[in-house]
């Protein structure tokens, strides 16, 4: 008997009036039934988990803007690197992904064995949908299966792990990582057995490397914020030598080090100098000063024993022979931003990580061409092109880029004035819609990606850009509380404001138009539902004439036909978008818990069951299905990351 009760105050259903109900906090939202459902719909029926499932297919963009030496070549001929949880194993040659999807948040650090199988990575704090703290932790897996083996430091580091290490000289038998407490603890372990064998505070600055000794196994460097530190161990203890400067510039952070063949360390740093610390020792041998203009990110010792270093300022990358005179050099294209990550290829190949979270390939005979694209700023724009296989991404890095699925590659890229928050396809596919944060919104032709059209409505977020079916009408809606509509001429290129829909009062979330083009329902921020005529703007209030209309697109939260994808307790900000397949069959969501949820469509019973899948590491803040149905695609908020899924 207590089910029912609990349940009756979320939901009511009032038969006579042809309504459901459900609260929001506290808020009550109310839902109209199409009358041919009125006489035979209960609330006690259950929806069915979808005969459909989600696969990761690819993993759009690479985390460049705020982590480190995550780049590194497999002997399987895959580069290996993280996009938000993660980690993608990806052959450049075959085209193929594959995906270790262990993690439950954000991948911060990545180390690979001396046997090039095993592989480390550390993720930071993260918290489950029930207010739950997801630990810090790093989890030890085998490349080629992508089995985990191991999992290290459950409850014992903080608030994330940033960098991580194994031991070259012993086996690999050893692994030492750097988490971000305030005293930032260098801890070693055994990870076989997962016993920490030895800890200590590093600094009190940030720590932004951590190497083990290529010949002695007992022998850890750290760099970071105004220091190079040189650890030994001795049993359980680690003891620390600083780094003496002495005469030479002392910079203000060390970026990044590397050993030598003979056992020398070498650092990059702030200043642009390159300083090799002699084997065993902890003063500077030789030195390079002033080998970037600005920092200097990563330093790769290649096959051969010359040094390959990477610019922040002046994205270069320098190639040194085994004295350290200058032999070559290469630079990376002003759009993709300073270097990140260095990692040596086949023959004289060079794979290139950059801040601007790409990656790029070539040597220094050639140009360096880019692998892997992807936003660098929060993203929510997204639309699929009405017939091919493509879609439309942008976000607040002001960038909007047009996707092939297959060669998942930009067709082309787009800077824009203002930061983007939203996109839409004409359905002739000729032109799409951009709305900014600042009420200005452009019109771009697909295919030459020129400027057709700029206008301002407002001056704030543009939430949502949608065209009506017909390719008649653009639907503008704004957080200034009120949907702009302008008429549509000349294949998408000429428009004139004929209303504007003003009624909310909150701002507009979410928009769908009638699949006759006449009308649009829409979503607010104080969860309400309003309808509305297109062609005048007009606010319709009675609910016969809504109930039974037909929509195009379900990309509304609220609604009778959705109103089962919100979990128990939810808060009316958990779900950012939902899409229903072209089918009819299957509604995605995307919450903000990092899920992408699947669930059967039409989703018209509260707590339907549905499928969930992790890869996001923040809010997921969109999702649609391709033209076909064969993929879905989702955005993530803070991880600026676009995942393709495959239906299976």
């Amino acid at each position: 008997m207590k089910r029912s009760d609990s349940k009756s105050k979320e939901c009511t259903l009032n038969a006579e009036d042809g309504y459901v109900r459900m609260f929001l906090r506290g808020r009550p939202v109310t839902m109209h039934i199409p009358d041919d459902l009125r006489g035979s719909y209960s609330l006690d029926q259950k929806v069915a988990l979808p005969d459909r499932k989600l696969k990761l297919q690819w993993v759009y963009g690479y985390r460049g803007r705020d982590c480190r030496c995550n780049l590194y070549l497999l002997p399987t001929g895959e580069i290996v690197y993280f996009n938000a949880s993660v980690v993608v194993l990806y052959n450049v040659e075959e085209q193929q992904q594959r995906h270790y999807l262990g993690h439950n948040d954000d991948v911060k650090c990545l180390a690979i064995h001396p046997d090039m199988v095993t592989i480390a990575t550390g993720q930071v704090a993260g918290t489950s949908k029930d207010g739950k703290a997801l630990p810090p932790h790093v989890r030890v897996w085998d490349s080629v299966s992508l089995n985990t083996l191991h999992i290290i430091g459950m409850g014992v580091f903080d608030r994330a792990v940033t960098c991580v290490a194994f031991s070259k000289s012993n086996g690999g038998a050893n692994l030492c990582a750097v988490d971000d407490a305030n005293d930032h603890i260098l801890s070693v372990w055994d990870w076989q057995k997962e016993k920490q064998l030895a800890e200590v505070k590093c600094s009190n600055d940030s720590v932004l490397g951590a190497a083990f000794h290529p010949m002695e196994s007992n022998l850890i460097v750290t760099c970071g914020k105004s220091h190079i530190n040189f650890w030994t161990m001795e049993g359980s203890t680690l003891t620390k030598r600083q780094g003496l400067f002495e005469k030479h510039e002392k910079p203000k952070y060390v970026l990044c080090v590397a050993f030598a063949e003979n056992g020398d360390a070498i650092t990059g740093d702030s200043s642009g100098n390159i300083y090799i610390w002699a084997k065993g020792g902890n003063r500077i041998s030789h030195a390079v000063p002033g080998a970037h203009e600005g920092g200097i990110f990563s330093l790769c010792v290649l096959k051969d024993g010359t040094l390959v270093s990477g610019g922040g300022k002046d994205r270069k990358v320098v190639h040194w022979d085994h004295e350290y005179h200058k032999q070559g050099e290469v630079e990376v294209p002003e759009a993709f931003g300073p270097v990140r990550c260095l990692t040596e290829g086949k023959q004289e190949e060079l794979f290139v990580g950059t801040t601007r979270n790409a990656i790029l390939q070539g040597s220094f005979s050639r140009e360096l061409t880019p692998i892997v694209q992807g936003h660098t700023d929060e993203l929510w724009g997204l639309d699929v092109h009405p017939s091919m296989e493509q879609f439309v991404t942008c976000g607040q890095d002001k960038q909007v880029h047009l996707w092939d699925t297959t060669t998942h590659q930009p067709l082309w890229s787009k800077a824009i004035e203002d930061p983007a928050r939203s996109a839409g396809f004409h359905p002739s596919g000729a032109v799409l819609a951009v709305g900014t944060m600042t009420g200005r919104w452009v019109v771009l032709d697909t295919e030459t990606r020129d400027l057709v059209s700029v206008h301002t409505d407002g001056n704030e977020i543009i939430s949502n850009v949608k065209y009506s079916p017909d390719g008649a009408y653009l639907a503008v809606a704004s957080h200034d509380n009120f949907v702009y509509i302008y008429s549509v001429t000349d294949n998408g290129r000429k428009y004139s404001r004929v209303g504007k829909c003003s009624g909310h009062s909150s701002f507009v979330t979410h928009l769908d138009w009638s699949t006759d083009s006449q009308f649009i329902v829409t979503n607010s921020g104080d969860y309400e539902i309003l309808y509305w005529e297109a062609s005048s703007g007009k606010h319709i209030t009675s609910m016969d004439a809504v109930r039974n209309l037909e929509w195009a697109t379900s990309t509304c939260v609220l609604g009778f036909s959705v109103f089962g994808i919100w979990p128990d307790g939810a808060d009316g900000t958990d779900l950012n978008a939902v899409c229903r397949s072209h089918d009819g069959a299957l509604l995605a969501s995307a919450d903000d818990f990092g899920k992408v949820h699947l669930f059967s469509s039409p989703c018209s019973q509260p707590r339907a069951p549905s499928h969930q899948y992790g890869g996001h590491s923040s809010h997921v803040t969109n999702v649609a299905f391709l033209h076909d149905d064969s993929h879905l695609i989702s955005t993530g908020g803070k991880d600026t990351s676009v995942l393709q899924w495959m239906l299976a």
